[in-house]
């Protein structure tokens, strides 16, 4: 009967002669491949990725002032390309308000408009001791003025949804090609009473309504945007039975 041999072994991983000639005969498992080429790889990518978008986010003042560091015709085609996403974004500003709106116009103003562009509705609370609402309805106005290719509309919630209750404001409601692609039901899902233009502009982002390299968040750093943006678009909706007038 063939006893089991105990070979000994300091350290299985490291690389020896003896341990080679014990993966050789299948006493220690074949050591795991290295993950530094796979690290290094990430490296380069990342500073390849980092070269490559150096320019993004700065405006023409700040292109001109690196005319000394830059290849003229790299710096010429970039500012070009800058000036070409601004006459995009002028031409596409046609809102730059917020549309107060009523129930019986809402097919029309909000659901065959989402057609054209993103339609962001805005419900507001029946009383003004609503905090959130109050935050919210200020910084509905800066966001329509920032970004103008986006509807911004607002209603009181009890006059476009009979018997809407009151805990659940403000609510938001994103829509885009005739649905309503998310809605936040209360600040809770951002940041309560804390909630800035910031964290708005970070759930514009996440719907796909403005894009990362979009000059006008005017934010040199958005290090939080991937993860937030991926919260936003897979996090968990807050529907309920009040919300179901919606489907």
């Amino acid at each position: 009967m063939d006893m089991p041999v105990n070979v000994p072994v300091d350290d299985p991983n490291a690389d020896t002669e003896w341990n080679d000639i014990l993966r050789k005969h299948g006493f220690i498992p074949e050591k795991p491949p290295s993950p530094t080429p796979l690290i290094e790889e990430a490296l380069t990518e990342a500073r390849r990725l980092a070269h490559e978008n150096r320019l993004e986010g700065k405006d023409l003042d700040e292109l001109a002032e690196l005319e000394e560091e830059e290849d003229d015709e790299f710096l010429e085609q970039y500012r070009s390309k800058r000036l070409a996403e601004l006459s995009s974004i002028q031409s596409s500003s046609i809102y730059n308000q917020v549309y107060p709106i009523q129930k019986p116009d809402y097919a029309r103003d909000v659901t065959e408009a989402s057609r054209k562009s993103f339609i962001f509705v805005l419900l507001t609370s029946s009383q003004g001791t609503n905090t959130e609402s109050r935050l919210l309805i200020e910084i509905w106005r800066e966001l329509a003025k920032k970004f103008g290719n986006v509807k911004f509309c607002q209603i009181r919630a009890d006059m476009c949804i009979e018997g809407y209750p009151e805990k659940n404001t403000p609510t938001i409601l994103v829509c885009r090609d005739g649905d309503i692609r998310k809605q936040i039901v209360t600040l809770k899902e951002l940041k309560g009473v804390r909630t800035s233009l910031e964290d708005l502009e970070d759930v514009l982002l996440g719907v796909g309504a403005i894009t990362q390299n979009d000059s006008r968040l005017q934010r040199e750093t958005r290090g939080r945007d991937a993860e937030s943006s991926k919260k936003i678009r897979g996090g968990p909706r807050r529907d309920n039975d009040e919300d179901s007038d919606w489907e």
